[in-house]
């Protein structure tokens, strides 16, 4: 059975400094070139004391808070993942000795993390990292030792942003299983209800100045969870999902997405849960230095897809219709859960303000079309009366139905 403690804001700085002296590095939130990241940090003075965000369909920004809270924002700009998956990992260096060549494995593994505050929907992309990069046949050396070695405090978030829908993905506001420890928290006094989820937790709390939990503490703790539900920016139906995204192969919102999105990656990059890499080799100008690196990738690339005979996603359309529906669709076939936590990143930092959410409304509004329209009726509408249906769901005066992209 958990834990419930009570931590001031001298008993939070006494957690990063248990853990410091345990050789983790803390990473948290901090405000950096007018952005929320996660980065190192030493001090409660380090958070972001105050600080608020205000996110929307490709917009972010920061602003002031009107209280002392530390926590008081949504998901940070980048998840948790490069800590755990760096974006560039170097696999194996080589340097030419003589005739011959001595080859080092890879560069020594960096100390371990202890991430504080973590958001619901990024410890459920942790989780979902373990099942992809752990759970399978072939293990993910690099990962596994970074994770192996991380210790995980996470936060119920109390201010989702206009972007968030980890309600509707069950991830949060407040965290599931996984963290080593999880805050709530809470104002008036200044506090924080602290829960423990694993041994580690247990025996990092055990060396705290805490006080017991009181009633009064759990149902404040219960009533920010409920407030931030309450203030969910965007919701998703997902009980039909995997059904809704491969029934829509061939509708024409993919040609609709496709004009708009500018294929810039950015949503994979700010993503929790893209696992996609490439391999660079690098070399110095001599030649006798060579090195292999594996970093990030995205399938909004056309060189992604591409094969010996070419890519096999030439457009946009057919690369944004393979992210949604490898994501939402055929990851359950794959590892028997979404792709999608509801952290709401792709939509804030897509520059055309393209919404996931909205995407999938319309893809079931358009669903919802078919059923109700039998074909051999749409076949005989006069022309004027039937034809494409347009972003706004209503008809153009064509009675040609547009024709969806052929990519694969």
């Amino acid at each position: 059975m958990a834990t419930c403690a009570i931590l001031d804001l001298h008993g939070l700085q006494a957690l990063m400094d248990a853990l410091r002296g345990r050789g983790y590095r803390v990473i948290g939130p901090t405000l950096r070139d007018g952005a929320l990241v996660l980065a190192d940090i030493t001090s409660v003075e380090d958070l972001p004391r105050g600080i608020g965000d205000d996110q929307a369909a490709g917009h972010y920004r920061t602003r002031a808070r009107a209280d002392e809270a530390l926590f008081g924002f949504a998901a940070t700009a980048q998840s948790a993942k490069p800590a755990l998956f760096p974006p560039d990992q170097q696999l194996w260096s080589g340097t030419r000795v003589g005739d011959g060549y001595d080859v080092s494995p890879r560069e020594p593994e960096p100390a371990p993390v202890a991430l504080l505050g973590i958001r619901g929907c990024d410890l459920a992309a942790i989780t979902i990292h373990d099942t992809v990069l752990l759970g399978r046949g072939a293990i993910d050396a690099h990962y596994a030792t970074r994770r192996d070695h991380a210790f995980l405090i996470a936060i119920t978030c109390a201010t989702p942003a206009g972007t968030c829908f980890c309600a509707s993905m069950g991830t949060g506001p407040k965290p599931g299983e996984g963290a080593d420890l999880t805050l709530t928290e809470l104002l008036d006094p200044h506090r924080f209800l602290v829960e423990t989820g694993t041994p580690a937790g247990e025996e990092v709390l055990a060396e705290l100045a805490s006080e017991p939990a009181a009633a009064a503490d759990l149902a404040a703790a219960e009533a920010v969870v409920a407030g931030a539900v309450a203030q969910m920016g965007r919701q998703v139906q997902t009980d039909d999902l995997r059904d809704l995204l491969y029934a829509s192969a061939e509708s024409p919102r993919w040609n609709d997405v496709g004009e708009r999105c500018l294929a810039c990656t950015n949503c994979t990059m700010v993503c929790p849960t893209c696992f996609c890499t490439s391999v660079e080799d690098v070399s110095d100008l001599s030649g006798d230095v060579d090195e292999r690196h594996r970093v990030w990738d995205s399938c909004f690339s056309m060189e992604y897809s591409r094969l010996h005979g070419g890519a096999v996603r030439t457009s946009t359309s057919a690369r944004y219709r393979q992210w949604l529906t490898h994501k939402l669709a055929a990851w359950t076939d794959q590892f028997g859960m979404s792709g999608c936590v509801g952290c709401g990143r792709c939509i804030t930092w897509c520059p055309a303000g393209i919404d996931l959410t909205a995407e999938v409304a319309a893809l079931r509004e358009d669903a919802t079309h078919r059923e109700t329209t039998p074909a051999s009726a749409a076949l005989a509408a006069p022309p004027g009366t039937g034809g494409a249906r347009t972003r706004s769901g209503t008809t153009t005066g064509s009675a040609t139905p547009p024709t969806p992209s052929t990519d694969r």
